[in-house]
């Protein structure tokens, strides 16, 4: 699935707002919601998910806690002061990327 490349050098910035929009999420409930908010057109596997993640946390731009929920351990994740930071940062680029991206899609520059 050729979206899925997208995704994938997209990773850490859809985590990110993600997160700046809920303010925290456990790992199953970001790919749900990608599924549920591109009306199930892209998808987040779990392998790649935490190793981002992990490596989001490593990097301190997340912190975990840990909850008992319905007799099952489940870690949040949440951003730290500087994953806010990072957050906008990285949404605005993206944004122009894809902004770029639009244009070179819907321009033809043959010269006839």
């Amino acid at each position: 699935m050729e979206q899925n490349t997208f995704i994938k050098g997209s990773l850490t910035t859809i985590v990110l707002k993600l997160l700046n929009d809920n303010g925290r999420m456990y790992g199953y409930e970001m790919t749900k919601a990608v599924r549920v908010l591109t009306a199930d057109k892209m998808d987040i596997a779990e392998a790649a998910l935490y190793p981002a993640l992990h490596k989001l946390v490593k990097d301190g731009l997340l912190e975990t806690t840990s909850e008992v929920v319905d007799g099952r351990m489940r870690k949040y994740y949440s951003l730290t002061r500087k994953g806010n930071k990072e957050s906008k940062s990285k949404i605005e680029a993206l944004k122009e990327s894809l902004q770029s991206l639009h244009i070179i899609l819907n321009s033809n520059l043959s010269n006839g």
